[in-house]
């Protein structure tokens, strides 16, 4: 990409990781997609006449949702995009699924936290987290979604000082999972913007405290750099509607 797009690109300004993190001051947008896999408590004793069943494997405490939801998976499963509802948060789509991937909690301001630990999980929590970024009122609190660190300390002190810097307005357009291992996760977002912009927006999480957290580099931006895209080839659709 040529020094004169990357300059046209909202993704390419030092203040990046707020104006790429939703409308104006966060202009970000993100999707996961995956079937989770439901957590079981053991199989029942079998009668004589019945084959052995296999009992659920046993999942860690420090693997477990912080608000109770089922799904636990060390690899992504996701294939489809997922059928959920969307809700409008700042001015942004954002997928909820609340005894499903998430979020299992949304607070009285209407911070949402709490995701389910699949890919999935990791995709609505990645979604969610742009999309409370473009309402000002919640956007002070977006370092309670980000992994603890400096980055996060940066994070806090960019978020007083950050200013609307953009007019355009980002949707989700589809996703891929570019890694999964259950401790973190690689989301690939591809964000539809107003001014005709479609961007590759790459966002890295943790399992962090029981819920999927945002990583930040030590200054507080996006580890991952954005990128311009032609169409969604490689990419699973997903938008709402």
């Amino acid at each position: 990409m040529s020094d004169q797009s990357t300059e046209r690109s909202p993704f390419a300004k030092k203040g990046f990781i707020f104006a790429a993190m939703g409308v104006g001051v966060i202009a970000l947008a993100l999707i996961i997609a995956v079937v989770p896999m439901l957590l079981g408590s053991g199989g029942a004793t079998p009668s004589p006449s019945a084959a052995p069943t296999a009992s659920a494997p046993t999942v860690a405490d420090a693997d477990k949702s912080v608000c109770g939801l089922s799904g636990f998976e060390t690899e992504s499963s996701l294939t489809a995009a997922p059928d959920n509802d969307w809700e409008l948060v700042g001015t942004m789509a954002a997928p909820v699924d609340r005894t499903g991937a998430g979020p299992g909690s949304i607070e009285d301001d209407g911070f949402r936290s709490c995701y389910a630990h699949t890919a999935e999980g990791s995709l609505f929590a990645a979604v969610n987290f742009l999309a409370i970024g473009t309402d000002a009122t919640l956007r002070p609190r977006l370092v309670d979604a980000v992994q603890e660190g400096p980055g996060r300390d940066s994070l806090e002190e960019a978020a007083q000082n950050a200013g609307e810097t953009s007019s355009s307005r980002g949707q989700v357009a589809g996703f891929k999972i570019g890694a999964y291992d259950g401790s973190s996760a690689t989301v690939d977002l591809a964000i539809n913007y107003s001014d005709g912009q479609l961007v590759s927006l790459p966002l890295k999480l943790t399992w962090e405290d029981g819920d999927w957290k945002m990583v930040v580099s030590e200054t507080g931006g996006l580890p991952l750099a954005p990128a311009a895209l032609q169409n969604l080839g490689g990419y699973i659709p997903w938008a709402g509607a």
